[in-house]
């Protein structure tokens, strides 16, 4: 059984074309998750809609707790890493990590960011290897093939790779390099742009982009399909 995990980081509640002001974002990310649902009924989905409910930003506890190792910590250093524990233990148990997310101002918006800083944890997504300076970071989730899926939302357009926008872009590749950092490299981008320009434009993007998410769902099951029926010794090098 596959495990996924579905984040929402969009302001807006709605999706796109079903609720007034809804979400691009959030439509696409549900058009995935449906998708995969109606292929595959039998793998398990954790969704967080942390656009609505966002992590907690870090602060002095969760930094000093986080540094100290776990059989120094204390009582309250360990309550102040319960939540950031609870969105690791989901981020290792997945397979396929699904995001959903607007450029808000050029980068991520607040809570993603928030989420991202909870799970970067060292000893638990990141180790140090102090014998391999000067990168002594070993990223601890390339033990097993994990895919993430970024599906974003973009007023502008042009923001993708190659394009006379991208330069200004911080989002997709803020994620991509925390993301690689903690052992996640097997990474897939849909995006949709021209909310501002709407129109033409937008409906060509948003049909765009719904038929790449429908491809993606089939060549991702397929994938982790065909590495399930492979040795173990060998599902770890086997990906898309």
């Amino acid at each position: 059984m596959t495990h996924l995990l579905h984040l929402d980081a969009s302001a807006r509640p709605g999706l796109a074309g079903k609720d007034q002001h809804g979400s691009h974002s959030r439509n696409l990310s549900h058009r995935f998750v449906s998708q995969w649902r109606a292929h595959r009924a039998q793998d398990s989905i954790v969704y967080r809609d942390i656009g609505q409910n966002p992590p907690p930003y870090l602060n002095h506890d969760w930094i000093a707790s986080a540094f100290t190792p776990p059989e120094r910590q204390e009582p309250w250093m360990k309550d102040a890493l319960a939540e950031s524990d609870q969105l690791v233990d989901e981020l290792i148990a997945a397979d396929v990590l699904v995001i959903g997310t607007p450029l808000y101002n050029f980068g991520m918006p607040a809570p993603l960011k928030a989420w991202i800083d909870q799970i970067v944890r060292l000893a638990r997504t990141v180790g140090i290897d102090e014998t391999k300076l000067p990168e002594p970071y070993v990223p601890l989730l390339a033990d097993r093939p994990r895919h993430a899926v970024i599906l974003t939302a973009r007023g502008g357009i042009g923001f993708g790779p190659g394009g006379e926008m991208a330069h200004m872009n911080h989002l997709e590749p803020n994620l991509i390099t925390a993301l690689n950092f903690i052992g996640i490299t097997r990474i897939h981008q849909i995006a949709i742009e021209g909310q501002e320009t709407g129109g033409e434009v937008l409906a060509a993007s948003v049909e765009q982009a719904l038929h790449q998410v429908d491809v993606l769902v089939a060549q991702l099951q397929m994938t982790l399909e065909a590495a399930t029926a492979l040795p173990s010794n060998q599902r770890q090098t086997e990906a898309v």
